[in-house]
């Protein structure tokens, strides 16, 4: 059983279109990045998906049973990306208190507060809590209950680099129990390493789906190989689409996917000091897919 379906889907508000003809699934145990430009649906798809929204036409199932029905909102956590809690209330508190709204143990909130590194702040009013501390404050809550699905908005924000490594380790452990997970985040090159397919929204129309190397194969963007040690002279052949300079001896060259192995083996023979070698990026694919849907103009970062 899937996680998450999203068939057809049309959102209206008004006259407007926000969704036009949405198809997604989210498989169990699946991790899954939603990326988007501002106001291109990913917020309003995540509404769908709570049940906080009903979809102007078309189906929306959630865990098998219908978005916002008691017995399947006992099974979901979501971190807001703007996280918002009592400030007179103790870390411990807070999560007590949300504890009792999803019938979780009280056990799990000792186990959350120390797998989130708050327990020597557990004490504390949540108004003296930093950004940080408060983000991970808002993922224990939204881990409260062992969720099957967690829907994840900037995770990473206001978390210092151990802490972000922190999260991820936990993203891999829930995936690795079968927990299913939308992250949707800014910061592309963080989140890539972790998910399993990536989803592109562009003016309210799903413009890809698939995983990284299955984006790649349809984008056919160049391949990018670093080499140390040899000039441009040495390097210039009619499979090299371009050629740009680098620091100290290094050169970068940008070749078709399928000129790849080709361009490696005559670079090899020329003995370089050094080279490495560089598939498109998602953050590459993502401005290709936001390029190709014309939102350009309004991509700028994501929300």
């Amino acid at each position: 059983m899937n996680a998450v379906e999203l068939h057809n889907v049309y959102q209206q508000y008004g006259a407007m279109a926000v969704l036009d003809n949405i198809s997604l699934t989210l498989a169990e145990g699946e991790v899954m990045g939603l990326f988007g430009h501002n106001g291109a649906g990913k917020t309003t798809t995540v509404r769908l998906i709570l049940g906080l929204l009903q979809a102007s036409s078309g189906d929306v199932r959630v865990l098998g049973g219908t978005p916002g029905d008691s017995d399947v909102r006992r099974q979901i956590g979501f971190l807001p990306e703007n996280v918002m809690f009592y400030p007179q209330l103790t870390g411990r508190e807070t999560l007590q208190h949300f504890a009792r709204l999803k019938s979780a143990s009280k056990q799990q909130v000792d186990e959350l507060l120390e797998q989130v590194g708050l327990v020597a702040a557990s004490s504390k009013r949540v108004k003296t809590y930093s950004k940080g501390m408060r983000q991970r404050l808002g993922l224990a809550q939204a881990l409260l209950g062992r969720p099957r699905l967690l829907l994840l908005d900037e995770p990473t924000v206001g978390l210092d680099p151990i802490a972000t490594q922190e999260l991820y380790q936990v993203i891999g452990r829930l995936r690795s129990e079968g927990t299913s997970i939308i992250i949707c985040s800014h910061v592309l090159p963080g989140v890539e390493p972790y998910i399993d397919r990536a989803a592109v929204l562009a003016l309210g129309r799903m413009e890809a789906v698939g995983s990284l190397q299955e984006l790649r194969t349809q984008a056919k963007l160049p391949v990018r190989i670093r080499v140390a040690g040899l000039n441009a002279e040495q390097l210039s052949d009619p499979a090299v689409q371009e050629i740009r300079s680098l620091h100290a001896d290094w050169h970068e060259l940008f070749v078709a996917p399928d000129d790849k192995l080709a361009t490696l083996q005559r670079v090899l023979q020329l003995q370089p000091q050094d080279i490495e070698v560089q598939a498109a990026t998602l953050e590459d694919l993502y401005g290709y897919y936001m390029e190709k849907a014309g939102a350009l103009g309004v991509a700028g970062v994501q929300q």
